[in-house]
């Protein structure tokens, strides 16, 4: 399964990453590593629990 995550600098200075496909997916990091990190094991999670 292919995702889009999405990341973007808050304004507080955290990253938050999205996982577009897979609504409520997301986490917060203080890099964009970190969150891309936690956003991706949270999807595997979610596509799991689905399955």
């Amino acid at each position: 399964m292919q995702y889009t995550i999405e990341v973007e600098m808050e304004e507080d200075g955290r990253w938050m990453a999205e996982v577009v496909e897979i609504p409520g997916v997301m986490a917060y990091g203080a890099t964009q590593d970190e969150a891309v990190k936690k956003t991706e094991s949270l999807a595997l999670r979610v596509i799991a629990e689905r399955i």
